[in-house]
């Protein structure tokens, strides 16, 4: 998929790019697949905000996209590729021979008229067909992977986060993340072949503050830049350092690089290897 750069005809517009995919489909989404997204702007019941830099972000509607498609054994034909707005892998509406219609995960590569199947015995290793891990050769790459058997995918759903199935022993399936990290499930857990759609928006250069506003997101004040009373970084005269000897959040919480995984966790023991960390100077 190319990346259109656009020419500096205004400051904002230097070095602003966009994807270009002529193979999206431009029809509108199927009405019984998608759901009113409700704006909330990061706050809870109360009218609180309880998540920062939330705001704005133009209409849309929710996909009811089927992360667990167990529809086993029934042959399903790719109908449209097509935009998604809540994501940003793009996603595919699928018929099945009895006449259902639903959205999956996209992967990279798939075109309209392909055909795809989910069963949960062996079948061919084909881009978009889904079936358990156990019945997969290792180095295969899989995405929209389950952390539990029959929960619906939960691994690998963003654009380009393909996993690779290194082993498989005793029950267990070890997964390699795309930051390193090695992670063990259950060898019965579901996974789809392939790689998430659209891995070149990682190199979308998004140009100016509306296209963020856009995606509901409202600017970000550096803490160095505030009062003392409003951040602990804040405070001094012109351009000065955090002045601490360690970087905090605006609660005071540690930062920048710092192991936030609460210790002892119960999940800790399905982690072979840690994922590799680098820290902010």
């Amino acid at each position: 998929m190319p990346i259109k750069v656009y020419k500096p005809t205004t400051p904002a517009r230097r070095k602003t790019s966009v994807l270009v995919n002529k193979d999206l489909s431009k029809a509108r989404p199927k009405k019984s697949l998608i759901t009113i997204k409700k704006k909330r702007a990061g706050r809870n019941n109360k009218g609180r905000i309880t998540v920062r830099h939330q705001g704005g972000g133009v209409k849309r509607f929710i996909r009811k996209v089927d992360f667990k498609r167990q529809k086993f054994d029934i042959t399903a034909k790719v109908e449209a590729i097509e935009y998604d707005p809540n994501r940003n892998a793009n996603i595919a509406l699928i018929v099945y021979v009895d006449g259902a219609r639903s959205y999956i995960l996209a992967p990279d590569k798939l075109k309209t008229g392909d055909k795809i199947k989910s069963s949960q015995e062996k079948i061919s290793i084909k881009l978009g067909n889904r079936l358990l891990l156990k019945n997969m050769p290792t180095g295969t790459t899989v995405y929209n992977v389950e952390m539990v058997p029959g929960k619906g995918g939960q691994l690998a759903r963003a654009a380009g986060n393909g996993l690779t199935l290194m082993a498989l022993t005793d029950g267990k399936a070890q997964l390699k993340m795309p930051s390193g990290e090695i992670r063990i499930v259950f060898d019965t857990c579901a996974a789809s072949v392939g790689m998430p759609s659209n891995p070149e928006f990682r190199n979308i250069r998004w140009g100016k503050a509306g296209r963020m506003r856009h995606k509901n997101i409202r600017p970000t004040v550096r803490g160095k830049a505030m009062n003392p009373v409003d951040h602990p970084h804040g405070g001094g005269e012109g351009s000065n350092p955090i002045g601490l000897k360690h970087p905090k959040t605006f609660k005071g919480k540690p930062a920048y690089g710092v192991k936030t995984r609460k210790q002892n966790k119960a999940s800790d023991k399905f982690i072979i290897k840690r994922r590799k960390t680098r820290s902010k100077k």
